[in-house]
């Protein structure tokens, strides 16, 4: 198995990123559903653009590390925060993340949207067709297909899994 090809994004290909997802709508969305962590930038930005003002966020969890990696991809996921029916029913939701990479997570939230009796589109930055656990299953709405490891901006030099430009 070769190492997957890392591409780092700067604040310039995020908005582009985000101008290119903005004609894509059809029509207007009444909720917006940000997946935590990756889903809150892309989320705001979009928001913001669009003037959506109803904005929840979920957080999904999945067996920790360490497991049996067949379990692991196979395990139902664990809503850690998750918004009231009453504030998804009856409206058009955008759900976002930043990548749909097995598609797990944003599948979960999407599910769990229409239980609740909303109406879920799903929305991410990068697409990465590779790794997706669900067939010919993809978002709604992307801006970019990719085969590589996506590390945004936000995401440099911080935090434990931060990484450092060359040079630093």
């Amino acid at each position: 198995m070769q190492p997957r090809r890392t591409e780092v994004l700067t604040w310039t290909d995020v908005n582009r990123l985000i101008d290119h997802l903005v004609p894509q709508f059809e029509g207007e969305f009444e909720a917006m559903v940000m997946i935590t962590r990756g889903g809150i930038i892309p989320g705001g930005l979009l928001a913001e653009s669009m003037g959506i003002t109803h904005i929840l966020t979920a957080a999904v969890d999945f067996p920790a590390e360490g497991e049996m990696e067949k379990a692991k991809l196979m395990a139902w996921p664990q809503f850690i925060q998750f918004p009231e029916e009453s504030a998804l029913r009856g409206r058009r939701t955008l759900v976002v993340d930043d990548v749909w990479g097995s598609g797990r997570t944003i599948t979960a939230v999407k599910v769990r949207v229409s239980a609740s009796g909303g109406f879920p589109f799903t929305c991410v930055l990068h697409f990465n067709p590779y790794r997706n656990l669900f067939g010919t299953a993809r978002p709604d709405y992307f801006a970019a297909i990719t085969d590589a490891q996506i590390v945004y901006p936000w995401e440099i030099d911080r935090g434990p899994d931060r990484v450092l430009l060359a040079g630093e």
